[in-house]
């Protein structure tokens, strides 16, 4: 059983019109410095304990990756931690076509 979403770049901005969103890039650091989401933070085995402590459990989430592929386990992981409301990003940052 799936226990998170997916959810397309348009349905990300929809959400985060409807609601305060929290978005979580699982990219390498390097990556994450050259361009990511407005908001998100760079999550990693590094920060990922305290993350998983600080963060909001009943806010929405939003896993991404490269091209949507790690984000789905991701995903899966973080629901099993307790967060309520959790997708992964379609495509991923590659989809995501606000980037500069």
């Amino acid at each position: 059983m799936t226990t998170y979403q997916i959810i397309s770049a348009t349905g990300l901005k929809q959400l985060q019109q409807q609601a305060e969103v929290q978005i979580v890039d699982i990219r390498d650091p390097a990556s994450f410095e050259k361009g990511h989401i407005p908001g998100a933070v760079q999550l990693g085995n590094h920060n990922l304990t305290t993350f998983i402590a600080q963060a909001d459990m009943d806010k929405p989430l939003v896993v991404v990756c490269y091209h949507g592929i790690s984000s789905q386990s991701a995903a899966e992981y973080l629901h099993q931690q307790g967060f309520d409301e959790v997708y992964s990003l379609d495509g991923g940052f590659a989809a995501w076509p606000w980037y500069d």
